[in-house]
């Protein structure tokens, strides 16, 4: 809608992103003066709900949280129990619970890369569409994702919101010979995986470049997804090369809540997080950036066929629209190690380890498909929960992706020639809030996105 001295945009119910919010430019002279991303969403209050319930709920109830990473809350509340009530879960039932995490990963990003990003390289409003012209790449995403969702069912019990995961491991552990029928869905699909890599890194990808603080685990010797210590890569100088190797400093897991703090603002019912008083962004090319060395080999090499510079010389990827390649080459990474920890598997002697009540506080944090998730629980010693506090990724990522936003509106804005449409700018920002896969609310719909021209 356009009036004199003024130019409205108005974009409802955009179902490639999930979870609702609206998005609100002030553009003043052809420079962008505000960004907001406002998540709307009515709280959901788990936190609060929490509080009086018995240790070993967590991994049941915070599951419920999101519908497509149900894997990473269960995990990362299984963990700060346990390191709370003094209990190691090692062995064995540590690999499961990674395989477990695995096939969300596999199944969460083949989503997110075949059905809500690569239609915005492509030209398509929808996997729908794209479906058309692309059938066999389509499918090989859906089969991909299935190959993840047959794990979760496997060790889960069913691939949204698992329910053989407890406190200690698992109700029931597999065996060998139940594993042995995914062993040959993972060959399949590693060889899907890599050919989703060649497809991707030929789109056309716009420069852009995140100059912010990336936070990732870093677990050294293996690709960190269920453990590590928060690392940070600091932000780089807007001139230097976008595979340039960063510097960077790590903190203690219990330390988290002193660089990551959270505030509430007006336009958002989702707190906001700073990393020592400045945005972050976690995430793929977060995590690319701290342990891209220690990918599996095939993926090593995929990502260096893919232009994504050698993550063993500790090459940072820091364009957004490439995300969807370092997503591709994790897949193929979380294909690999899947069938490595099924071809070694052993049946642990016990299905879980037990974990007693006792008056202590546990953090955790793991990365989710979308970035580091942090959970903290305060517990007494009958067990109850006295405090809880949940940090998920996309409350981190919101002050970025704004600050993302401001960045590739300008630059468009300072292009020479006359201003963009309405059209563009709308395409821009759906483009480049979908390039950070936001999980708002695990529902269907995202965007209103509102620009003031004056």
């Amino acid at each position: 809608m356009s009036h004199r001295g003024s130019q409205t945009l108005r974009l409802g119910a955009l179902a490639r992103v999930e979870g609702e919010a609206a998005l609100h430019l002030t553009i003043h002279d052809r420079a962008v003066v505000e960004t907001k991303l406002g998540i709307y969403e009515p709280p959901r209050f788990f936190e609060a709900f929490l509080v009086g319930r018995g240790h070993h709920e967590p991994p049941d109830i915070t599951a419920r949280i999101c519908g497509i990473c149900p894997v990473a809350y269960q995990m990362t509340s299984c963990q700060a129990v346990e390191r709370a009530c003094g209990v190691t879960v090692d062995g064995s039932l540590a690999d499961l619970r990674r395989l477990l995490y695995l096939g969300e990963w596999i199944e969460s990003q083949a989503l997110h890369i075949h059905l809500l990003h690569a239609p915005d390289f492509l030209g398509h409003p929808s996997a729908v569409e794209l479906a058309r012209e692309q059938r066999p790449a389509v499918e090989r995403g859906l089969r991909v994702k299935q190959a993840g969702n047959a794990i979760m069912e496997q060790i889960g019990g069913r691939a949204i919101h698992p329910v053989n995961v407890r406190l200690g491991g698992f109700h029931r552990v597999p065996t060998p010979v139940e594993l042995g029928p995914l062993a040959e869905r993972l060959r399949r699909a590693h060889d899907d995986a890599l050919d989703t890599v060649r497809w991707v890194s030929g789109f056309d990808f716009p420069d852009a470049r995140y100059d912010g603080q990336l936070l990732a685990l870093r677990d050294p010797g293996r690709y960190a997804i269920d453990s590590g210590t928060p690392t940070v890569i600091m932000d780089t100088a807007v001139d230097a090369p976008a595979e340039q190797t960063a510097s960077a400093r790590s903190f203690p897991v219990q330390d988290f809540e002193e660089h990551v703090v959270e505030r509430q603002v007006s336009h958002s019912t989702a707190l906001v997080s700073e990393l020592d008083g400045r945005h972050h962004l976690t995430g793929s090319l977060a995590r690319f950036a701290v342990s891209g060395r220690w990918l599996h080999p095939s993926a090593l090499t995929a990502a260096r066929e893919a232009g994504l510079g050698d993550p063993s010389e500790g090459a940072v990827c820091r364009n957004p629209f490439r995300s969807i390649v370092v997503r591709a080459v994790e897949v193929t990474h979380a294909v690999a190690e899947a069938l490595q920890l099924i071809e070694s598997y052993t049946p642990p002697p016990r299905p879980y380890a037990d974990v007693p009540p006792r008056r202590a506080t546990g953090c955790a944090a793991t990365e989710a498909p979308r970035g580091l998730l942090y959970h903290r629980y305060d517990i007494d010693a009958d067990g109850t929960l006295r405090t809880v506090r949940l940090v998920p990724p996309t409350a981190q990522n919101q002050t970025a992706i704004e600050h993302d936003l401001r960045c590739q509106v300008q630059s468009r804005l300072d292009m020479p020639g006359a201003p963009p449409s309405t059209t563009e700018l709308t395409t821009l920002c759906e483009r480049a809030v979908r390039n950070h896969d936001p999980c708002i609310s695990c529902s269907a719909h995202f965007l209103d996105l509102t620009v003031d021209d004056r």
